[in-house]
């Protein structure tokens, strides 16, 4: 029993951001401890972890046939139960310090809309993982717990949260999401569009790491102040050869017109079913912007135009939510009301 007791108290805390994308981890005492793609790389032979996070994201699309670089969350949710598991205890093991087999209390956030079989799924991944305690939170929530939102006010404040696997647009009012719609559409899928787009155009096949690149690098969802273009290397369809192309801002942009346009639709969706009370709120407060498709430059212009809106971009986007679950964990007196398990 002492030594029960003297593991629980050495055991650190964690509060989870389980993306699509990408995994963060945080505890109280040191904030954000861990911040990696959530990417798992398996020896197909012997079923053994290779490499987990950023190593294993490098190994996306160069891997023998023996080794298998796959991401285990999709949409949001856990699509590979085993694997999910195995990188959340990598992850916990990496960042717990003193005595090796404390147990940590763990707050995870996850989208909205989630069924009970996938919160099931993200619990029972983290207690075989080494949780002794999980609490989920929606996404959304956490997003406006990060930037400080006044929450527990009776006052509408609406969020909208794009990241890896989904986008989820939230109006909060007195600790509970008053309207909810999430699609999943996000920056993987923004991804997903402009392979598709290069393969279209110019009969080239690129990784999913080289359109993250152009995304990043020339993606927009408003005309830019000045041109931009990169030149983008990959294989040829036509002879297998390596080629490389010139690609400019205007095609991005057209090419991730249609996601572009979901996600907006999602924010202006949300303010149609909300009710006119909150909406009023909601002019007066702006809209908070979060999460890592975010950072898609001229995306909050676009939401803002679309939406008669003043759209706020968190100042960190890619840790709004982990530092809200943060929040949550630390504070639990103040923030109960969120969890939803």
């Amino acid at each position: 029993m002492f030594f029960t007791k003297l593991f629980r108290f050495l055991g650190k805390d964690l509060a989870m951001d389980l993306g699509t994308a990408n995994t963060l981890l945080y505890t109280a005492q040191d904030g954000i401890v861990l911040a990696e793609p959530s990417v798992v790389a398996i020896d197909t032979r012997t079923d053994e972890l290779i490499a987990v996070g950023a190593e294993a994201k490098e190994y996306l699309g160069r891997t023998p046939e023996r080794i298998r670089a796959i991401r285990p969350m999709k949409d949001g949710v856990i699509a590979d139960f085993d694997v999910t598991r195995a990188m959340i205890a990598f992850f916990v093991r990496k960042v717990l310090t003193g005595f090796r087999y404390a147990k940590p209390k763990m707050v995870i956030c996850v989208p909205t809309g989630i069924t009970q079989v996938e919160k099931r799924a993200v619990v029972e991944s983290a207690q075989m993982a080494g949780a002794r305690e999980v609490k989920l939170v929606e996404e959304p929530m956490a997003a406006a717990i990060g930037a400080g939102l006044p929450i527990d006010r009776p006052s509408g404040n609406m969020v909208v949260d794009i990241g890896g696997g989904t986008t989820e647009v939230a109006v909060i009012s007195l600790s509970a999401i008053a309207y909810a719609e999430s699609v999943r559409v996000a920056g993987d899928e923004l991804n997903e569009t402009i392979q598709r787009f290069v393969q279209d155009e110019f009969q080239l096949l690129i990784g999913e790491n080289m359109a993250e690149e152009i995304k990043i690098r020339i993606g927009s969802a408003m005309p830019l102040p000045e041109p931009r273009s990169m030149d983008v290397s990959g294989k040829s369809l036509i002879d297998g050869t390596p080629t490389t192309v010139t690609i400019t801002d205007e095609q991005i942009r057209e090419a991730i017109r249609e996601p572009v346009n979901i996600i907006v639709s999602a924010a202006m969706k949300a303010l149609e079913k909300t009710p006119p009370e909150l909406v009023a709120d909601i002019a007066k407060n702006g809209l908070l912007l979060a999460g890592g498709g975010a950072l898609l430059a001229g995306l909050d212009q676009r939401i803002s135009q679309e939406t008669n809106l003043t759209v706020v971009l968190d100042d960190d986007p890619l840790t709004t939510v982990v530092r809200g679950t943060g929040r949550s964990m630390v504070d639990r007196d103040r923030f109960k009301d969120v969890f939803i398990n």
